[in-house]
């Protein structure tokens, strides 16, 4: 972290005293840390703190100017290389997601391209509020990155989760964040990977789909990109944005998701099967819609290609194929299951009924196998910190086959 730039923002929660040791530690390991205060955020700890911990000014003010050459806001909006917001207030959280700019710190947000993260503080009720998750959600789609809140005892009294995590977590974060965008670990490797539902239709109004909402392979792109991969997506339908920099391929049918993968496959490194694919369509597409006649409807299935396994079959050695299993029961057995008989390298496991996992929500717990036994267990995280993990994970691999 030696000489980078880390603008530190802090809102007004009681955790804000939390943000003198995230400081202290970041300038220790040789970061260049700026600090931007709310006035809530001096009710709770003084800016000399953070003046004395960073050996810089702290702004708090977006009238204050004390350097005419330049406009404070816009100068540390355009240096930083990575801002972190901690403790992240519902109140700040709200502005962001919706482009407010009424101080120095939420002006300076709207003015930056930097990454961003944020690190949650609050209330239990207030966190679990169906609009602050509305904006948490709207900040992910945009890119910004979270580091869940905790749960335990809160300075309200309450007990769940809001506590924003130990200081220590946040600096680890950022560490691992910097070493993840230098190491660049799929640099030259060429990934291509599926995600989304396929959609089966039945009539020119029905179709047989799933719940799939494409986040998790989307997330796994974004971070395959980041780490130096050329990335090509086969998406099924989903309602959320590419990621930039990656050749996107869409597709609505099983049979058009595998005609898709074939085709790329043979100049792809790394394979990765994270769609949710009908097992099943109809063997018959009405060229009409069926109307309701009878108080049954037998419909006939034939069975879609198993994409997964036509890929473990012609794979090369050197090729790495990566596949998921969503499971409700048995998870372990059957992933195992699913790795050996598609000849996978890897297969990531999670349990959909558990809250938190599987599809449509904006984390994951997922398990990671592979062909020697192992497995990494990784806890409640958001997609986007499951992706970078999984990303790591065949980074390491691959590097240790060569």
């Amino acid at each position: 972290m030696k000489g980078k730039r880390i603008l530190l923002g802090i809102t007004g929660g009681i955790a804000a005293y939390k943000a003198a040791t995230i400081a202290s530690q970041l300038y220790q390991r040789g970061a260049d840390v700026r600090v931007i205060m709310t006035k809530s955020a001096t009710q709770f700890i003084t800016p000399l703190t953070l003046q004395t911990l960073t050996h810089h000014q702290v702004y708090t003010d977006t009238f204050d100017e004390r350097d005419p050459e330049v406009v404070s806001h816009i100068d540390l909006a355009d240096h930083a290389d990575l801002i972190v917001i901690a403790p992240a207030t519902a109140n700040i959280i709200g502005k962001v997601a919706h482009g407010l700019g009424d101080d120095m710190l939420s002006t300076t947000l709207l003015a930056t391209t930097a990454p961003i993260v944020i690190a949650p503080a609050m209330n239990v009720h207030m966190y679990a509020n169906v609009i602050v998750q509305k904006n948490i959600q709207t900040l992910r789609e945009l890119g910004m990155q979270f580091i869940e809140p905790a749960s335990g005892q809160l300075a309200c009294g309450y007990v769940g989760q809001g506590r924003m995590v130990e200081p220590e977590v946040i600096v680890n974060w950022i560490e691992q964040y910097f070493a993840y965008e230098a190491s660049k670990p799929l640099a030259g490797k060429k990934l291509l990977i599926t995600a989304g539902p396929t959609v089966e239709p039945i009539d020119p109004v029905r179709y047989m789909s799933n719940h799939s909402s494409g986040k998790m392979g989307y997330a796994i792109a974004e971070q395959a990109k980041k780490a130096g991969a050329e990335v090509v997506l086969v998406s099924g339908p989903v309602t959320i944005p590419p990621p930039k920099g990656v050749k996107v391929i869409e597709v609505k049918q099983a049979t058009e998701m595998m005609d898709a993968v074939m085709n790329e496959l043979a100049t792809s490194d790394i394979i990765i099967k994270s769609a949710a694919v009908a097992d099943y369509r109809s063997k018959v597409v009405f060229d009409e819609k069926i109307k309701k006649n009878s108080e049954e409807l037998i419909l006939e299935l034939k069975k879609n290609p198993d994409i997964a396994a036509e890929v473990g079959r012609v794979k090369r050695p050197d090729q790495m194929l990566i596949g998921f299993a969503a499971e409700t029961e048995q998870v372990e057995q059957y992933a195992k299951g699913k790795l050996e008989r598609k000849n996978m390298d890897l297969i990531i496991a999670n349990d959909v009924t558990k809250p938190g996992a599987g599809f449509g929500t904006d984390t994951n717990i997922v398990t990671i196998y592979d062909r020697d036994g192992d497995k990494i267990e990784l806890p409640q995280l958001s997609k986007q910190e499951v992706a970078r993990h999984i990303v790591q994970v065949i980074g390491e691999r691959l590097h240790a086959r060569t």
